[in-house]
């Protein structure tokens, strides 16, 4: 299978919606990304600029996870890894203001 070359990010975020398409993926990925932005804020809270090194092994350790023992795809971040980082935590930011089911309707993604 050809897999599509995104040109814009507007058109990628459908596609990575449909690839987080199963919510344990999702939750996996909330788990993960909620781990980067508390130690990015401890980080800057305490001045233990280490933790910083903790961000990267924390948000992929559960993205991976999801999509290799979940969703059984490919990561988007292998081929649009500055895309993939941006939709994360966008999908993440809409999931915690409750606003992501418009967008995985719209995507095409429906409830499992």
């Amino acid at each position: 299978m050809t897999e599509r070359h995104y040109t814009t990010f507007a058109a990628f975020w459908p596609f990575y919606l449909r690839e987080h398409a199963r919510p344990g993926t999702r939750a996996l990925h909330y788990i993960g990304t909620s781990l980067v932005v508390a130690l990015g804020v401890a980080a800057l809270a305490t001045g233990k600029w280490l933790l910083l090194l903790g961000m990267p092994l924390a948000g992929y350790f559960f993205a991976w996870i999801a999509h290799f023992g979940h969703e059984k795809n490919r990561p988007a971040t292998f081929s649009y890894p500055l895309w993939s980082l941006r939709a994360d935590f966008r999908m993440w930011w809409m999931w915690l203001t409750g606003r992501l089911g418009p967008e995985l309707e719209n995507a095409g993604v429906t409830k499992r």
